[in-house]
C-alpha cells in the first residue's frame, strides 16, 4: 500500500507560481524600502539588496522599521532662492526682483 507524501503531481504546477509570487512580493517591498530610503537620505540602494533576498529579507526589514530615522529631511528652499530661480527664468522683471529683494533684507541687490 502506497503511503500518502503530500508530493503528489497536483502541486507541481503551482510550485513555480508561488516561487514567483514569494520573489515579486520581496521586490515589491524591497523597492517600496528603497524609495523610503532614499527619502530620509539612509542609502536606498543598500536595503534594496538587503530586502530583495527573500526569508533574509524580512529580518533586515525590520531592522530597517526600527532604525529609520522619524523625520523626512526638509528640502524647502529660501524665499531668495525661489527669488533667484524666477528672475533667472524670466518670470519677473529687474524691478520686481530689486523691489522684492529688498523686502525680504537682502543686502545685495543686483
Amino acid at each position: 500500500m502506497e503511503e500518502y507524501h503530500r508530493m503528489d503531481w497536483w502541486g507541481i504546477p503551482f510550485m513555480g507560481f508561488w516561487v514567483i509570487a514569494v520573489w515579486l512580493v520581496f521586490v515589491i517591498i524591497a523597492f517600496l524600502v528603497y524609495k523610503d530610503a532614499e527619502r530620509r537620505g539612509m542609502n536606498g540602494p543598500l536595503w534594496f539588496i538587503l530586502i530583495v533576498i527573500p526569508w533574509v529579507g524580512i529580518f533586515f526589514l525590520i531592522i530597517y522599521l526600527i532604525i529609520r530615522e522619524e523625520k523626512i529631511p526638509a528640502t524647502q528652499k529660501s524665499a531668495e532662492t525661489i527669488l533667484d530661480e524666477r528672475y533667472v527664468k524670466g518670470e519677473i522683471t529687474k524691478e520686481e526682483y530689486q523691489r522684492m529683494k529688498k523686502d525680504l533684507g537682502g543686502n545685495k541687490v543686483e
